[in-house]
């Protein structure tokens, strides 16, 4: 199994930062993906930044945070990273992390951790 876990999340004031972090445990061969989505209350889950590392890709971002969040990753630490800058209003959401593995018991297949709660006040 895989196991996510998100952290980070918090009330913030707009035009603030955060920083989300994603550990990344478990049986893992290998990483095909990672990547973070949000859901706002009342919408669906949405992409905001996600790589294919298989491909060797840059990182393709959501139009509506170009510019402003930044995701990385360690490696080393099978963590991942979304760097938020100059959050608005339309930031307030649950942000899910997103990991396509191979493990030694499955295929390529997505896991999901439970989500850490951004709120961005005006």
């Amino acid at each position: 199994q895989v196991q996510l876990v998100e952290s980070g999340g918090d009330l913030v004031q707009a035009g603030g930062s955060l920083r989300l972090s994603c550990a990344v445990s478990g049986m893992i061969r290998s990483i095909n993906a990672m990547g973070w989505y949000r859901q706002a209350p009342g919408k669906q889950r949405e992409l905001v930044a996600a790589l294919t590392i298989t491909t060797g890709g840059s990182t393709n971002y959501a139009d509506s945070v170009k510019g402003r969040f930044t995701m990385s990753r360690d490696t080393a630490n099978n963590t991942l990273y979304l760097q938020m800058n100059s959050l608005n209003g339309e930031d307030t959401a649950v942000y899910y992390c997103n990991v396509r593995a191979t493990t030694v018991f499955h295929m390529a297949r997505d896991y999901w951790g439970r989500g850490t709660q951004v709120t961005v006040s005006s």
